[in-house]
């Protein structure tokens, strides 16, 4: 792997930069790529959409980030008029004040049609963090396609799939591999959370949203009765990302027929996980998380019949889990629908547990992954939006 290089100041000129976040993580990434775009355009004014984050880079919102913050198709189709008044707003003052380039960061339903309007009237656009459009609905790549000039991807596998369609992109590496260090931090995790420094640990994560933590709550806790039946030893962790997550939690473990000894921390997921031995987790970001924090991992994951039917015709990637998606190979085991009883779930984490070769296999597995992924994402994403200026004869 090879670093940017250094940068340098690139133009004086006073530059209008265009960004458009809608959610926290989006206005995180924002920020640091103000930050890497500013040592190169010391000049720039940056405008558009976004949090708190990007605002302290001295960015300009035009509305705020949360009114973009809207989850779920009843929530959409409530807000949708507002959405769309939002979008026409966005779009009357970039045609009334061109920026030099327009970049969208994630929040593809909302962005990309900003993006497509921009570049049709000659204003150069760029999309950072790729939709899921590799694994299913594959035929949008046509509509991205001629959205933006470039799109900037966070895993390698992205922008293979760009690449077989002639889409320009630029993998740029994942932000989480740069702030997460190569060597987990173990006993300083459970140092910090106040938890025992000898007893084996499991973190589990049902999820952070409520309709998650309903259909893998009681789930996730019957595997860990059935671990701790046989491993009283181990210290069940469950990290609830808000006060109403840990009070859904807690009436799941009160609704048990058998008292469970389990602590509860309210967020802190990632130093839950950096203190733990294995995670017991649903698919998602955390299992990336989890992967770079060097854990074995079991992942398991229930949705209704009717919408795994349908997802399952739909998805055309071989697994679910991004450590698997990244190797290419079943690194991690992926229990879903049926498979996902409490016995096979507990099963799989003591394996994990108590294989030392395993564990070391993983080791690592994981960190030739986070070295891939850890290439100062927000660097290489400036580099990469100078590099489009440069082409289009902007600064």
């Amino acid at each position: 792997m090879t670093e940017p290089t250094q940068p340098t100041v690139l133009s004086e000129r006073k530059l209008t930069i265009a960004m458009i976040a809608g959610e926290a993580s989006g206005d995180i990434l924002g920020a640091g790529l103000i930050r890497s775009l500013r040592r190169r355009y010391p000049k720039a004014r940056f405008v558009g959409i976004g949090g708190d984050e990007m605002i302290s880079e001295g960015f300009h919102s035009l509305v705020p980030m949360e009114r973009l913050s809207v989850m779920g198709l009843v929530e959409v189709l409530g807000r949708i008029r507002e959405l769309f008044s939002i979008r026409a707003r966005v779009l009357d003052y970039f045609f009334t004040n061109r920026p030099d380039v327009v970049i969208g960061i994630d929040s593809p339903d909302f962005t990309l049609a900003i993006e497509r309007r921009c570049r049709d009237a000659g204003i150069p656009s760029v999309h950072y963090v790729s939709p899921s459009v590799w694994a299913w609905r594959q035929k949008r790549i046509f509509k991205i396609a001629k959205s933006v000039d470039l799109m900037l991807t966070l895993f390698p596998f992205e922008a293979r799939f760009y690449e077989e369609h002639q889409v320009p992109v630029a993998f740029v590496g994942h932000p989480l591999a740069d702030r997460i260090p190569m060597v987990p931090e173990t006993g300083r995790a459970r140092q910090l959370l106040g938890l025992d420094p000898e007893a084996p640990l499991l973190a589990v994560l049902p999820g952070s949203r409520g309709g998650e933590i309903e259909r893998l709550g009681t789930l996730f806790l019957e595997a860990c009765r059935w671990i701790q039946e046989r491993r009283p030893d181990i210290q069940l962790v469950i990290p609830c990302v808000n006060r109403d997550r840990e009070k859904q939690v807690l009436a799941l473990v009160e609704n048990l027929d058998v008292k469970l000894p389990v602590t509860i921390v309210r967020g802190q997921s990632r130093e839950v996980m950096a203190a733990s031995d294995a995670v017991l987790l649903a698919s998602g970001t955390a299992t990336l998380e989890a992967m770079l924090l060097k854990k074995p991992m079991v992942v398991g994951y229930r949705l209704s019949n009717i919408s795994y039917a349908l997802l399952s015709r739909l998805v055309k990637v071989p697994h679910v889990a991004l450590p698997n998606l990244l190797a290419r190979e079943a690194l991690v085991p992926e229990l879903l629908q049926d498979d996902a009883s409490p016995e096979a779930l507990g099963a799989a984490v003591l394996e994990r547990m108590e294989d030392e070769s395993e564990r070391e296999r993983l080791l690592q597995a994981f960190s030739d992954l986070h070295g891939n992924l850890r290439r100062n994402a927000d660097e290489r994403a400036a580099e990469a939006i100078s590099g489009l200026l440069r082409e289009k004869g902007h600064g």
